[in-house]
């Protein structure tokens, strides 16, 4: 499958994912405020419930394929039978044609630095270094200046709630699948739920995030083999390290003309001039300009 620039986008006039509440503003005078919204969803393998996940509720079925992707309770190999939601009980069950030992898997828990504490389980870790990413691909530091002007400019949910991340997958300068949520590690696995059920390869591709580049974020990166993860925001050690392990590239700090490249240089083409590159509008400053959360 071929995907357009921005097959998929946030859509900051659904309603349903936030909501409008009263209150005061600095003047004591009052306003009424959009409030993003935060929905339990219960994701079952087979007959089995894995997860409650807190979320804003959309593309439910990407998340639930996605995040049982990214924990390796569905293989590549897996033939997806069936992806059953039930919007009355808040849940999301995903019927594949293999029997998986999640007792075995679930005992084996690692509370990560994701929002609303992310989790990995199983032998994730072991098996990181397993996973191979593409090493004859080149990432153009031109394209990540155009990435970070389209996206950051881009209508979304946090221009007009905050208090979400996004995550982006790319294809040289153009954004294809662009994900929300309160989670920064949901916003990945709808991407990646997406991306298995359209069909879409990782060849090629980059990712880049709005939250910061921890060791949660370069596993599920490399589990998904992307090649390259960029951030407006900063990084965190042992994700680095994480990195430097798999041969990923990591790019932090894109902000404007800035960037940092911690891991995986040699994958960098310098075809832009940062002189050349003009500073972010204000309009578009996020969170992650003056912090790194």
């Amino acid at each position: 499958m071929e995907a357009t620039e921005f097959e998929v986008r946030p859509d900051p006039e659904d309603s349903r994912l936030y909501e409008m509440v009263a209150g005061l503003d600095q003047d004591g005078r009052r306003i009424e405020a959009p409030v993003i919204n935060e929905r339990p969803l219960t994701l079952y393998l087979n007959d089995r419930r894995v997860v409650t996940a807190v979320t804003i509720g959309d593309h439910p079925e990407y998340l639930a394929v996605g995040y049982l992707l990214n924990q390796a309770m569905v293989r590549r190999e897996d033939a997806i039978l069936s992806i059953e939601h039930d919007p009355a009980t808040r849940s999301v069950r995903v019927r594949i044609d293999a029997d998986r030992d999640l007792d075995a898997m679930m005992s084996k828990r690692t509370h990560t630095s994701g929002c609303a504490l992310g989790t990995v389980y199983g032998e994730i870790l072991e098996r990181f270094m397993d996973t191979p990413l593409d090493t004859s691909v080149a990432f153009r530091t031109s394209w990540l200046y155009a990435l970070s002007r389209k996206i950051n400019t881009a209508p979304s949910l946090y221009l007009t709630t905050g208090a979400i991340h996004g995550c982006v997958l790319c294809e040289e300068d153009r954004p294809l699948v662009y994900m929300e949520d309160v989670g920064r590690h949901n916003a990945v696995d709808k991407i990646a739920g997406y991306m298995r059920m359209n069909g879409l390869s990782p060849r090629g591709k980059s990712f880049y995030t709005t939250g910061r580049l921890t060791s949660e974020m370069v596993m599920k990166c490399v589990q998904m083999e992307i090649p390259v993860l960029v951030s407006r925001s900063g990084f965190t050690a042992w994700g680095v390290d994480l990195a430097r392990e798999a041969g990923l590239t990591l790019i932090g700090r894109a902000k404007g003309k800035r960037f940092m490249v911690l891991s995986g240089e040699d994958r960098l083409v310098w075809d832009a001039d940062p002189a050349a590159v003009s500073e972010e509008p204000r309009s578009a400053k996020r969170k992650g300009s003056t912090s790194d959360e």
